[in-house]
């Protein structure tokens, strides 16, 4: 699959057309302003200023001559609305006025962001041409970064599985790895069992094309530089194993490897600004099939760090190559280490698909990243390595239980097994990696959840520089 094309803001800021930012309490102001003849096509069409709305003006001569943008009264329900002008206007060059530069903000990225489309037809319909944004400030390279990481990162949630195998998550990592002058290594076969005993015993009933492996993505922007390690879960496809899933679950689970998507998402945005880090990205990655050489329900196996782990259901499979993965980048003892993973389903029950659950081991890191969250339209909630949960964890005889009965806790007790590998500090962030209905910068497929927050969270801790190079 080649890379998506990066999406782009106009150039041309003299020949845009105004898109003015209106406020409810300063409608009739705004109105007065315009000519009488704009002013009362506003008003016929019923145009209230409510967040996102939009009401065209047309000049003497019939065609546009600009547009007016809701701004609505509070924050509002919805993110990116006022990037719903996106779909709403003619195509042609818009010039975002009026603005804050919060609101300028939301609304660029959203506009990048709402562009983005997966589409597989051999022939795709024709799509109508779109307005775009002209560059909004000195943000606009950023936002552009940005939207092109996340252009990444849904293009390889969006992929099916026929197209992302294994083999197809190493060649995406390879070209980003080429494409910055990153290193690749890649872990598989023997001494994929050896080295990585849990990632190998979760891939090993795929098909030989389809074998489990750990990719290790390395650059150096800085000798003495803060290290920087990334992991992200690189399930391919995730039938559940033996405890195979029911159909209605299987569906989406060519998304499972969601975690390496957002991880390679943000190594794109931290090698495109040349940040002065030592980043490590580690992807554990495995095909969770059916067939002679599966797991078994009540298998006791060895990790990488040495604990043994009993596995009570095969499905709770991206814990256990996390795990591995976790244990490698705790040999090195980064700065911090964040895992992105598509891990539970007790995260949706309980935040639903559009807030991702973080956790952490240290109260500065996570005030970082839930500050950095709300400034950056990346909404993520807090919930706690709760202590008494860890005997949960342990089945008596196994050091760990994969799946502990009783079903309550799901993403805390996962959070806690993932904690029992990691280096410190740890973050992680179960996420759901999908948008299960088309909102406003968000079309309908993969989407990232907290990759925003974590970038501006560490650019703020660290002082590195929040432009692309």
């Amino acid at each position: 699959m080649s890379d998506p094309a990066p999406p782009r803001f106009a150039r041309l800021e003299e020949a845009a057309l105004p898109l003015r930012l209106v406020a409810p309490d300063a409608l009739e102001a705004a109105l007065a302003g315009l000519p009488p003849a704009q002013a009362a096509w506003a008003r016929a069409t019923g145009f209230r200023a409510g967040r996102g709305e939009v009401a065209l003006l047309p000049g003497p001569d019939g065609e546009p001559a600009g547009a007016l943008l809701g701004r609505g009264e509070g924050p509002g329900r919805q993110r990116f609305a006022l990037a719903a002008a996106a779909g709403r206007l003619p195509a042609g060059i818009w010039r975002l006025e009026g603005a804050s530069g919060a609101e300028t903000r939301e609304a660029g990225l959203g506009w990048l962001l709402d562009g983005i489309r997966f589409d597989r037809r051999a022939a795709p319909p024709e799509a109508p041409p779109r307005a775009r944004l002209a560059a909004p400030g000195a943000e606009a390279p950023l936002l552009e970064s940005l939207a092109a990481a996340e252009a990444l990162g849904r293009s390889l949630i969006d992929a099916p599985a026929s197209e992302l195998s294994p083999e197809g998550l190493e060649a995406a990592a390879r070209a980003l790895a080429r494409r910055h002058g990153a290193t690749l290594s890649v872990t598989a076969g023997r001494a994929l069992e050896d080295g990585f005993p849990l990632i190998a015993a979760v891939g090993r009933a795929a098909a030989p094309d389809r074998a489990p492996r750990l990719l290790d993505l390395c650059w150096e922007g800085a000798a003495e530089g803060p290290r920087l390690t990334l992991v992200g879960k690189g399930v391919t496809f995730d039938t559940g194993g033996l405890d195979l899933k029911p159909s209605a679950s299987m569906a989406l689970m060519k998304k499972d490897m969601g975690g390496a998507a957002h991880v390679l998402a943000a190594a794109e945005a931290i090698l495109a600004a040349r940040w002065p880090v030592r980043l490590r990205v580690l992807i554990p990655v495995a095909e969770n099939a059916v067939g002679p050489a599966s797991l078994r329900p009540g298998d006791i196996l060895a990790s990488r760090r040495g604990l043994t782990v009993e596995v009570n259901n095969t499905d709770a499979e991206g814990r256990l190559i996390l795990a591995d993965a976790l244990a490698l980048a705790a040999e090195e003892g980064p700065d911090l280490c964040a895992c992105f993973a598509t891990l539970t389903g007790a995260a949706r029950v309980a935040l639903g698909p559009d807030l991702a659950p973080l956790f952490a081991t240290d109260d500065a890191w996570a005030g970082a990243v839930l500050g950095a969250a709300a400034e950056w339209f990346d909404p993520v909630w807090r919930l706690p390595f709760h202590e008494p949960y860890e005997a949960l964890i342990e089945p008596g005889h196994a050091d760990l239980d994969n799946a502990p009965g009783g079903g309550m806790a799901g993403a805390l007790t996962a959070a806690l097994f993932l904690r029992r590998f990691a280096p410190r500090p740890f973050l992680h962030f179960d996420v759901y990696a999908w948008c299960p209905k088309a909102e406003p910068g968000r079309p309908k497929g993969g989407t990232l959840q907290g990759v925003r927050a974590l970038l501006a969270g560490i650019a703020a801790r660290w002082g590195m520089p929040w432009t692309p190079g």
